[in-house]
Protein backbone atom coordinates (compact mmCIF):
# COMPACT_ATOMS: atom_id res chain seq x y z
CA UNK A 1 0.00 0.00 0.00
CA UNK A 2 2.79 2.56 1.02
CA UNK A 3 4.44 1.19 -1.81
CA UNK A 4 2.03 2.44 -4.41
CA UNK A 5 1.46 5.23 -2.37
CA UNK A 6 4.96 6.62 -2.75
CA UNK A 7 5.20 5.69 -6.61
CA UNK A 8 1.95 7.70 -6.98
CA UNK A 9 3.19 10.93 -5.28
CA UNK A 10 6.77 10.61 -7.13
CA UNK A 11 4.32 10.45 -10.04
CA UNK A 12 2.45 13.54 -9.28
CA UNK A 13 5.74 15.24 -8.02
CA UNK A 14 6.52 14.66 -11.75
CA UNK A 15 4.15 15.80 -13.16
CA UNK A 16 4.04 18.82 -11.43
CA UNK A 17 7.50 20.09 -11.40
CA UNK A 18 10.08 18.06 -12.79
CA UNK A 19 9.02 16.61 -16.40
CA UNK A 20 9.09 19.02 -18.90
CA UNK A 21 6.55 19.62 -21.60
CA UNK A 22 7.17 18.09 -24.77
CA UNK A 23 6.06 22.13 -26.70
CA UNK A 24 7.98 24.07 -24.40
CA UNK A 25 10.84 22.16 -22.76
CA UNK A 26 12.49 23.63 -19.38
CA UNK A 27 13.38 25.93 -21.53
CA UNK A 28 10.75 28.47 -22.41
CA UNK A 29 9.46 28.22 -26.06
CA UNK A 30 11.18 26.52 -29.24
CA UNK A 31 11.82 30.16 -30.37
CA UNK A 32 14.34 30.53 -27.03
CA UNK A 33 15.61 27.11 -27.88
CA UNK A 34 16.09 26.63 -31.85
CA UNK A 35 18.70 28.96 -32.92
CA UNK A 36 17.87 31.59 -35.38
CA UNK A 37 17.71 31.29 -39.16
CA UNK A 38 20.83 33.28 -39.67
CA UNK A 39 22.56 31.31 -37.45
CA UNK A 40 21.47 27.99 -38.82
CA UNK A 41 22.85 29.50 -42.67
CA UNK A 42 25.90 30.43 -41.04
CA UNK A 43 26.56 26.58 -40.08
CA UNK A 44 25.38 25.29 -43.24
CA UNK A 45 28.10 27.91 -45.28
CA UNK A 46 31.28 26.47 -42.95
CA UNK A 47 30.17 23.16 -43.59
CA UNK A 48 29.79 23.95 -47.56
CA UNK A 49 32.95 25.47 -47.53
CA UNK A 50 34.97 24.46 -44.80
CA UNK A 51 36.12 27.66 -43.27
CA UNK A 52 34.55 30.30 -41.13
CA UNK A 53 36.32 33.15 -42.92
CA UNK A 54 35.24 32.10 -46.21
CA UNK A 55 31.49 31.19 -44.76
CA UNK A 56 31.42 34.96 -43.26
CA UNK A 57 32.38 36.56 -46.57
CA UNK A 58 29.62 34.89 -48.56
CA UNK A 59 27.42 35.87 -45.81
CA UNK A 60 28.56 39.42 -45.56
CA UNK A 61 29.55 39.66 -42.33
CA UNK A 62 32.70 39.66 -40.82
CA UNK A 63 34.67 36.97 -38.85
CA UNK A 64 34.51 38.20 -35.34
CA UNK A 65 31.25 38.16 -36.06
CA UNK A 66 30.91 34.93 -37.21
CA UNK A 67 32.86 33.35 -34.52
CA UNK A 68 30.88 34.92 -31.33
CA UNK A 69 27.40 33.76 -33.63
CA UNK A 70 28.75 30.19 -33.76
CA UNK A 71 30.08 30.51 -29.97
CA UNK A 72 26.51 31.80 -29.26
CA UNK A 73 24.42 28.91 -30.85
CA UNK A 74 27.00 25.90 -29.73
CA UNK A 75 26.07 27.50 -25.69
CA UNK A 76 22.63 27.63 -26.60
CA UNK A 77 22.41 23.85 -27.59
CA UNK A 78 24.73 22.61 -25.03
CA UNK A 79 27.26 21.08 -27.71
CA UNK A 80 30.12 21.99 -29.71
CA UNK A 81 29.32 22.28 -33.53
CA UNK A 82 32.75 23.51 -35.06
CA UNK A 83 36.25 22.28 -34.71
CA UNK A 84 38.40 25.23 -35.31
CA UNK A 85 42.37 25.35 -37.13
CA UNK A 86 44.34 26.74 -38.75
CA UNK A 87 44.14 24.56 -41.36
CA UNK A 88 40.22 25.73 -41.72
CA UNK A 89 36.90 24.45 -39.45
CA UNK A 90 35.87 21.22 -39.44
CA UNK A 91 32.08 20.41 -37.60
CA UNK A 92 32.40 18.06 -35.19
CA UNK A 93 30.18 14.70 -35.10
CA UNK A 94 27.15 16.51 -33.58
CA UNK A 95 27.84 19.48 -35.75
CA UNK A 96 27.72 17.21 -38.48
CA UNK A 97 24.10 16.20 -37.36
CA UNK A 98 22.83 19.56 -36.57
CA UNK A 99 23.78 21.01 -39.99
CA UNK A 100 21.33 17.95 -41.34
CA UNK A 101 18.68 18.96 -39.19
CA UNK A 102 19.33 23.03 -40.44
CA UNK A 103 19.44 22.19 -43.88
CA UNK A 104 15.94 20.62 -43.58
CA UNK A 105 14.67 24.19 -41.41
CA UNK A 106 16.22 26.63 -43.95
CA UNK A 107 14.48 24.51 -47.12
CA UNK A 108 11.37 25.04 -44.91
CA UNK A 109 11.67 28.04 -44.35
CA UNK A 110 12.82 28.98 -48.45
CA UNK A 111 9.41 27.20 -48.98
CA UNK A 112 7.49 29.61 -46.52
CA UNK A 113 9.21 32.48 -48.06
CA UNK A 114 8.06 31.46 -52.03
CA UNK A 115 4.77 31.11 -50.43
CA UNK A 116 4.40 34.47 -48.89
CA UNK A 117 5.95 35.68 -51.50
CA UNK A 118 3.05 34.51 -53.73
CA UNK A 119 0.19 35.71 -51.69
CA UNK A 120 1.95 39.22 -51.91
CA UNK A 121 1.85 38.79 -55.74
CA UNK A 122 -2.07 37.64 -55.87
CA UNK A 123 -2.39 40.69 -53.38
CA UNK A 124 -0.55 42.91 -55.73
CA UNK A 125 -2.22 41.78 -58.75
CA UNK A 126 -5.53 43.44 -58.05
CA UNK A 127 -7.02 46.34 -56.16
CA UNK A 128 -11.16 46.86 -55.94
CA UNK A 129 -12.00 49.99 -54.90
CA UNK A 130 -15.20 51.71 -54.23
CA UNK A 131 -15.78 55.12 -54.45
CA UNK A 132 -18.52 57.66 -53.65
CA UNK A 133 -20.16 59.49 -57.35
CA UNK A 134 -18.31 62.71 -57.43
CA UNK A 135 -14.96 61.49 -56.57
CA UNK A 136 -15.41 58.49 -59.05
CA UNK A 137 -16.29 60.76 -61.57
CA UNK A 138 -13.82 63.64 -61.16
CA UNK A 139 -10.84 62.96 -59.14
CA UNK A 140 -10.69 58.79 -59.30
CA UNK A 141 -9.54 58.91 -62.83
CA UNK A 142 -6.28 60.89 -62.45
CA UNK A 143 -5.37 59.06 -59.36
CA UNK A 144 -5.52 55.74 -61.19
CA UNK A 145 -4.12 56.84 -64.08
CA UNK A 146 -1.35 57.96 -62.18
CA UNK A 147 -1.05 54.58 -60.42
CA UNK A 148 -0.80 52.36 -63.56
CA UNK A 149 2.19 53.78 -64.29
CA UNK A 150 3.79 52.96 -61.36
CA UNK A 151 2.21 49.56 -61.53
CA UNK A 152 1.01 48.49 -64.76
CA UNK A 153 0.33 44.77 -64.02
CA UNK A 154 -2.23 45.63 -61.45
CA UNK A 155 -5.84 45.10 -62.04
CA UNK A 156 -8.09 47.64 -60.90
CA UNK A 157 -11.79 47.16 -60.69
CA UNK A 158 -13.75 50.53 -59.52
CA UNK A 159 -17.36 50.10 -57.35
CA UNK A 160 -19.03 53.46 -57.84
CA UNK A 161 -21.98 54.20 -55.48
CA UNK A 162 -22.95 56.71 -52.67
CA UNK A 163 -21.16 57.22 -49.39
CA UNK A 164 -23.51 54.04 -47.68
CA UNK A 165 -22.60 51.64 -50.69
CA UNK A 166 -18.79 52.11 -50.16
CA UNK A 167 -18.81 51.54 -46.40
CA UNK A 168 -20.64 48.02 -47.46
CA UNK A 169 -18.62 46.94 -49.91
CA UNK A 170 -15.38 47.59 -47.38
CA UNK A 171 -17.37 45.89 -44.48
CA UNK A 172 -18.22 43.09 -46.76
CA UNK A 173 -14.17 42.96 -48.04
CA UNK A 174 -15.59 43.76 -51.52
CA UNK A 175 -13.07 46.53 -51.46
CA UNK A 176 -9.67 47.22 -50.67
CA UNK A 177 -9.84 51.15 -50.07
CA UNK A 178 -12.97 53.69 -50.48
CA UNK A 179 -13.74 57.25 -50.80
CA UNK A 180 -16.45 59.04 -49.57
CA UNK A 181 -17.57 62.87 -49.27
CA UNK A 182 -20.06 62.73 -46.26
CA UNK A 183 -19.54 64.81 -42.88
CA UNK A 184 -18.70 61.65 -40.73
CA UNK A 185 -17.03 58.66 -41.03
CA UNK A 186 -19.02 55.47 -41.37
CA UNK A 187 -19.10 53.26 -38.58
CA UNK A 188 -16.42 50.17 -38.63
CA UNK A 189 -14.08 52.33 -40.90
CA UNK A 190 -11.08 54.25 -40.81
CA UNK A 191 -9.96 57.20 -42.43
CA UNK A 192 -7.91 60.34 -43.91
CA UNK A 193 -8.95 63.68 -45.23
CA UNK A 194 -7.34 63.71 -48.72
CA UNK A 195 -8.97 66.75 -50.14
CA UNK A 196 -11.75 69.60 -49.34
CA UNK A 197 -15.06 70.20 -51.39
CA UNK A 198 -18.11 72.55 -50.81
CA UNK A 199 -21.33 72.25 -52.32
CA UNK A 200 -22.77 75.01 -54.72
CA UNK A 201 -26.41 75.41 -55.94
CA UNK A 202 -26.96 76.16 -59.29
CA UNK A 203 -29.58 76.55 -62.55
CA UNK A 204 -29.96 76.94 -65.91
CA UNK A 205 -29.10 80.72 -67.28
CA UNK A 206 -32.78 80.94 -67.08
CA UNK A 207 -34.39 80.02 -63.99
CA UNK A 208 -35.00 83.33 -62.00
CA UNK A 209 -32.28 82.95 -59.52
CA UNK A 210 -29.65 83.11 -62.12
CA UNK A 211 -30.49 86.84 -62.13
CA UNK A 212 -30.58 87.34 -58.44
CA UNK A 213 -28.53 90.91 -57.00
CA UNK A 214 -28.20 88.93 -53.61
CA UNK A 215 -27.30 85.57 -52.33
CA UNK A 216 -30.08 83.32 -50.61
CA UNK A 217 -30.85 82.73 -47.65
CA UNK A 218 -30.72 79.04 -46.12
CA UNK A 219 -34.34 79.73 -45.21
CA UNK A 220 -35.41 80.21 -48.91
CA UNK A 221 -33.26 77.41 -49.80
CA UNK A 222 -34.73 74.73 -47.57
CA UNK A 223 -38.17 76.29 -48.76
CA UNK A 224 -37.64 75.56 -52.21
CA UNK A 225 -37.99 72.11 -54.22
CA UNK A 226 -34.14 70.90 -55.73
CA UNK A 227 -33.38 68.47 -57.55
CA UNK A 228 -30.93 66.46 -55.29
CA UNK A 229 -28.88 63.09 -54.99
CA UNK A 230 -30.41 60.54 -52.93
CA UNK A 231 -30.27 59.58 -49.29
CA UNK A 232 -27.20 58.06 -48.23
CA UNK A 233 -25.20 59.79 -50.51
CA UNK A 234 -22.37 62.22 -49.32
CA UNK A 235 -24.25 65.15 -50.87
CA UNK A 236 -27.14 64.76 -49.55
CA UNK A 237 -25.77 64.49 -46.24
CA UNK A 238 -24.00 67.53 -46.19
CA UNK A 239 -27.13 69.16 -47.37
CA UNK A 240 -29.47 67.83 -45.09
CA UNK A 241 -27.31 68.62 -42.03
CA UNK A 242 -26.90 72.18 -43.20
CA UNK A 243 -30.73 72.78 -43.26
CA UNK A 244 -31.54 70.81 -40.43
CA UNK A 245 -32.92 68.56 -42.51
CA UNK A 246 -35.11 70.56 -44.31
CA UNK A 247 -34.17 70.10 -47.73
CA UNK A 248 -37.16 69.56 -50.13
CA UNK A 249 -36.75 67.77 -52.91
CA UNK A 250 -38.32 68.11 -56.28
CA UNK A 251 -36.32 65.10 -58.14
CA UNK A 252 -34.23 61.86 -56.28
CA UNK A 253 -31.00 61.16 -58.95
CA UNK A 254 -28.94 58.26 -58.19
CA UNK A 255 -25.84 60.05 -59.67
CA UNK A 256 -24.07 63.39 -60.07
CA UNK A 257 -24.40 63.43 -63.87
CA UNK A 258 -27.74 63.07 -63.54
CA UNK A 259 -28.22 65.71 -61.18
CA UNK A 260 -26.50 68.07 -63.43
CA UNK A 261 -28.01 66.72 -66.91
CA UNK A 262 -31.57 67.81 -65.03
CA UNK A 263 -30.30 71.29 -64.00
CA UNK A 264 -28.65 71.82 -67.06
CA UNK A 265 -32.15 71.20 -68.69
CA UNK A 266 -34.03 73.73 -66.38
CA UNK A 267 -35.57 71.15 -64.12
CA UNK A 268 -34.82 73.36 -61.23
CA UNK A 269 -32.17 74.63 -58.89
CA UNK A 270 -29.80 71.65 -57.63
CA UNK A 271 -26.87 71.32 -55.39
CA UNK A 272 -23.85 69.57 -56.08
CA UNK A 273 -20.40 69.54 -55.82
CA UNK A 274 -18.08 72.25 -56.99
CA UNK A 275 -15.98 69.53 -58.33
CA UNK A 276 -18.84 68.51 -60.51
CA UNK A 277 -20.02 71.74 -62.21
CA UNK A 278 -16.44 73.55 -63.65
CA UNK A 279 -17.12 73.15 -67.18
CA UNK A 280 -20.99 73.58 -67.27
CA UNK A 281 -19.97 77.35 -65.30
CA UNK A 282 -17.33 77.76 -67.39
CA UNK A 283 -19.48 77.48 -70.87
CA UNK A 284 -22.55 79.27 -69.42
CA UNK A 285 -24.53 76.09 -68.94
CA UNK A 286 -25.07 76.33 -65.65
CA UNK A 287 -24.57 79.80 -63.33
CA UNK A 288 -24.23 79.69 -59.36
CA UNK A 289 -26.11 81.16 -56.75
CA UNK A 290 -24.57 82.47 -53.76
CA UNK A 291 -26.34 81.26 -50.48
CA UNK A 292 -25.42 82.87 -47.37
CA UNK A 293 -25.74 81.36 -43.42
CA UNK A 294 -25.25 78.02 -44.21
CA UNK A 295 -21.61 75.89 -44.39
CA UNK A 296 -21.64 73.76 -47.44
CA UNK A 297 -18.01 72.92 -46.56
CA UNK A 298 -16.76 69.15 -47.07
CA UNK A 299 -13.96 67.02 -46.66
CA UNK A 300 -13.24 64.13 -48.69
CA UNK A 301 -12.02 61.04 -46.94
CA UNK A 302 -10.21 57.90 -48.07
CA UNK A 303 -11.83 55.26 -46.06
CA UNK A 304 -10.71 51.01 -45.00
CA UNK A 305 -11.49 48.91 -42.16
CA UNK A 306 -10.52 49.78 -38.66
CA UNK A 307 -7.43 48.69 -37.94
CA UNK A 308 -6.49 47.40 -41.45
CA UNK A 309 -4.22 50.06 -42.79
CA UNK A 310 -4.30 49.85 -46.95
CA UNK A 311 -1.10 47.91 -48.11
CA UNK A 312 0.29 47.26 -51.81
CA UNK A 313 -1.22 48.98 -54.03
CA UNK A 314 -4.44 50.54 -52.37
CA UNK A 315 -1.48 51.83 -50.55
CA UNK A 316 0.12 53.55 -53.38
CA UNK A 317 -2.96 55.00 -54.39
CA UNK A 318 -3.77 56.63 -50.92
CA UNK A 319 0.04 58.11 -51.35
CA UNK A 320 -0.87 59.31 -55.10
CA UNK A 321 -4.59 61.47 -53.44
CA UNK A 322 -2.32 63.36 -51.10
CA UNK A 323 0.71 64.16 -53.45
Amino acid sequence: MSSRTGHGAAQGAGQGSGQKDVRTGAGGTLAHRVPDLGALELLLAVARLGSLGAAARELGITQPAASSRIRSMERQLGVALVDRSPRGSRLTDAGALVTDWARRIVEAAEAFDIGAQALRDRRDSRLRVAASMTIAEYLLPGWLLALRAERPDTAVSLLAGNSAAVAERLLSDEADLGFVEGLTVPTGLDSVVIAHDRLIVVTAPGHPWARRRRPLEASELAATPLILREEGSGTRQVLDTALGGLARPLIELSSTTAVKAAAVSGAGPAVLSELAVGEELAMRRLVSVPVEGVSLARDLRAVWPTGHRPTGPARELLSLTRG
